[in-house]
């Protein structure tokens, strides 16, 4: 769990930090002098960078209203997993990205998107009154040469800024190239080629103690069986490997808040993260990344050993998913749908700890829209002339449903029923689902149908129904091809 500190020891710590990596001293964000660099493409790899993943790991710190970054260290994580070819991303996905330059020529080299825990935390009301500390990661190819890190962030127009420089020398004492001698046992479930020309999932278990490994491995496949068997996964099942590395716990099951249930876990996965009862996250990235770097990996899932329904999925992160819940195989599918592509949830009428502000600008998640200019919808290419937009459909009663079903989940979870009773609700509530849906006009069809994004009004999402709106396990098509751009991102693609 995040630590909430005063902020006088939070400047403390930001100013008498070590700096590693020669990193330059941090300024405020309005006074530090913009990066400037140049972009000529995908570089050659092998004359940067070598066949080796560098870990920058820092602290980030803030309160709702400001943020500030402190590097812990950088170190070794295993051969480098992700494409040779495709080192700079296009797809602005994500609220943060990092840029990694060339400190001599000044050429940019390396690019990702991303979201963060921190990112998440400071829209919560607990973040209007008190900092927070959470550790993260950047993994880039290791650099033959000194880099400077760019770290960036959008603004209230939706544009990425910068919010924090650091330098890394590779050859500094303070950059440990060492490797982790794993002792953790590996079990490789689905092997379709090097992990450079594929897109890598690495599947780590929490809550399992050590004689259910078994139970585990078969955990593993069966939802990564699943995640295969939808689409755009199974089209593209041999661009993508999955391995997975077992983490024995003292004993079964994960903490659980709420209910009064409190563990102690080798990855430290709980629910409850953000004060919502379903939303399990682990705030130990340290533990989590050294685990993973095992083996090769672009997407990471954490299997809880839980029948209490959960998950989570952060762009870039993690996802994290309740392995023995009826709707195990949703939660699977639709929390890689945040981690691996950014998608946002479509959904409204569902509690979320988070502090929705209206709607100013277009969200920079492929799946949803502001719709503020109709005539150049972001999804546009696959708008047939004849569904108007906004797209009308049954919404009213609809959304009437929806708020009486999230009153009788929230009284039933007060009620610390049994995990079989909520499961009842929820396959009463996709049935109910079902009949609105096969009355209307332009089910079928993409458009523009408000509500996403948790906002009733002013949040258009493409189709009527999507694995982010409800618990039907079928993508629409703009998902779909969001998810086909990623793989054929970490991939050797088309």
């Amino acid at each position: 769990m995040h630590k909430l500190i005063p902020v006088f020891i939070c400047f403390l710590l930001m100013i008498s930090c070590r700096q590693n990596n020669k990193q330059k001293a941090q300024l405020p964000l309005n006074q530090q002098a913009e990066i400037k660099f140049i972009d000529k493409g995908d570089v050659r790899y092998d004359s940067c960078f070598l066949e080796k993943t560098m870990r920058l790991d820092y602290f980030h710190t803030g309160t709702a209203k400001e943020e500030h970054f402190a590097v812990d260290r950088a170190v070794s994580d295993g051969p480098w997993p992700g494409s040779t070819t495709k080192l700079l991303d296009r797809s602005e996905l994500g609220l943060y990205f990092f840029k990694v330059i060339d400190r001599l020529s000044g050429t940019l080299l390396y690019s990702r998107g991303f979201a963060s825990v921190f990112g998440e935390w400071q829209t919560t009301p607990e973040a209007d009154q008190a900092w927070g500390t959470y550790h993260e990661s950047l993994r880039f190819p290791w650099p033959k040469k000194a880099v400077t890190v760019v770290l960036e962030k959008r603004d209230s127009l939706n544009k990425f800024q910068q919010i924090w420089t650091t330098e890394i020398d590779p050859s500094s004492r303070q950059v440990n190239p060492a490797d982790i001698i794993h002792s953790q046992k590996i079990d490789i479930l689905f092997d379709n080629g090097p992990a450079t020309k594929k897109l890598d999932i690495v599947i780590l278990g929490d809550g399992y103690a050590t004689n259910e490994m078994e139970k585990f491995r078969k955990d593993a496949k069966r939802l990564s069986d699943v995640l295969l068997s939808h689409e755009p996964f199974k089209t593209r099942a041999l661009d993508i490997n999955i391995r997975a590395v077992e983490t024995p716990a003292a004993e079964s099951g994960v903490c659980k808040p709420h209910p009064g249930v409190y563990k102690r876990t080798p990855l430290t996965a709980q629910y409850g993260s953000f004060d919502s009862e379903r939303y399990v996250l682990s705030f130990d990235n340290k533990t989590i990344r050294d685990v993973a770097s095992a083996v090769p990996y672009d997407f990471m899932v954490i299997l809880v050993n839980e029948r209490t329904y959960g998950g989570g999925g952060i762009y870039n992160l993690y996802t994290t998913v309740s392995a023995d819940n009826k709707y195990a195989d949703y939660i699977m599918v639709h929390e890689l749908g945040h981690h691996m592509a950014g998608l946002a949830d479509e959904y409204y009428t569902s509690a979320v700890s988070y502090e929705i502000q209206p709607v100013k600008v277009e969200p920079w998640e492929t799946n949803i829209t502001a719709l503020f200019d109709t005539k150049n919808i972001k999804w546009k290419a696959l708008v047939e002339a004849s569904t108007p937009l906004p797209t009308p459909w049954n919404k009213v009663p609809f959304d009437a449903f929806g708020y009486k079903i999230q009153k009788e989940r929230d009284s039933l979870r007060k009620a610390k029923v049994p995990e079989n009773v909520m499961e009842a609700l929820f396959l009463r509530q996709k049935n109910q689902e079902d009949s609105y849906f096969a009355t209307e006009k332009y089910k079928d069809k993409v458009g523009a149908f408000e509500g996403a994004g948790y906002m009733q009004k002013g949040l258009y999402r493409s189709q009527l129904d999507c694995i982010m709106y409800t618990r039907h396990m079928t993508f629409c098509k703009v998902c779909q091809n969001s998810l086909n751009s990623i793989i054929d991102f970490y991939s050797s693609g088309k």
